[in-house]
């Protein structure tokens, strides 16, 4: 899959596209119906598949003060366009330039001019352009003016509700994990880097990789059946602590995952961890034994919820 910067014309190849036009962040159930739609409509008519996804956040730029809310990063969003069968993706630079933007301006310079798209397709509730002035309708109205057709997906009903990324956040606040996965399609995932760390799990028998969490929505703290996945294809089992390790001090906010039956060294390799299942909350313990023998219990039941429910 090409993925191309939005900030200058995509290339020749990708022009006339049909475009899935939206944030996408967490790419859920609902995302992948407008998606979906795109790459069938592009595949009747021999054109193209794009994705025209938006970095940063909106949000993120109007509340900037707000706390981490993403269920992806952008790599990963692009990631699963790539594993979803599109040709290319287009990452359009939120900035308050954009977010000027007429709904008229929008169409015209990114859309008909940057993108070159042929047709437009975006979820229902879409909006667009300055101060959000614009919706599908108008959407379809300017597009119609610059040969851009323009559809909208209505919401998909999943799992007792409609699917949205603020249903799944709400979901992960509560450590609900297994109802976010069913509307993710995937498990709720943290990437990052194996970073150093104070090395106190090894020393009790425990080690872990150390993941920070930037700009991830935080889910409950606690204990987590886990699963990693390495760079090189390699899958693990572990069982993972997220929060801030109320039994050392200083407090530290990690996402630190123990891998079963793993020696070797994983400093400065990325890692993408599944959060599979929430076991427990973060708790202090009277003494060092007491906490080892809890972790002991975690480590058990991680490895039964991961035997049946295997990558």
């Amino acid at each position: 899959m090409i993925t191309h910067p939005g900030d200058r014309p995509v290339p020749a190849q990708l022009r006339g596209a049909v475009v899935a036009l939206g944030n996408f962040d967490g790419f859920h159930v609902g995302h992948q119906a407008v998606v979906g739609r795109a790459l069938a409509l592009a595949r009747q008519t021999g054109r193209m598949a794009l994705v025209a996804t938006f970095d940063p956040h909106p949000a993120r730029l109007f509340r900037p003060d707000s706390p981490p809310f993403l269920l992806t990063t952008i790599d990963q969003r692009c990631a699963l366009f790539d594993a979803f069968g599109m040709d290319g993706a287009i990452v359009l630079p939120f900035d308050h330039a954009m977010a000027s933007v007429t709904p008229e301006g929008f169409v015209a310079e990114w859309l008909a001019d940057r993108v070159g798209a042929s047709a437009v397709v975006t979820g229902h509730d879409f909006t667009f352009g300055r101060n959000r002035d614009g919706d599908t309708e108008a959407l379809a109205t300017i597009g119609g003016r610059y040969g851009i057709a323009a559809e909208a997906i209505e919401a998909v009903e999943a799992d007792g509700g409609i699917a949205s990324s603020t249903r799944i956040r709400q979901h992960l606040r509560a450590g609900e994990m297994a109802a976010a996965t069913r509307l993710l399609t995937r498990p709720y995932t943290i990437a990052g880097i194996v970073q150093h760390g104070d090395k106190v799990g090894r020393t009790i028998g425990y080690p872990t990789a150390n993941i920070a969490m930037g700009d991830y929505l935080r889910p409950a703290y606690g204990i987590y059946a886990a699963r990693g996945r390495l760079a090189d294809g390699r899958v693990l089992d572990g069982a993972a602590n997220l929060g801030i390790r109320p039994q050392f001090d200083p407090p530290k906010e990690l996402l630190e995952p123990h891998f079963f039956d793993f020696s070797g060294d994983l400093y400065g390799q990325p890692v993408a961890v599944e959060l599979i299942a929430h076991l427990r909350p973060e708790a202090r313990f009277d003494s060092l034994d007491a906490l080892i023998a809890q972790m002991d219990a975690d480590c058990v039941e991680a490895r039964r919820i991961l035997g049946s429910s295997p990558p």
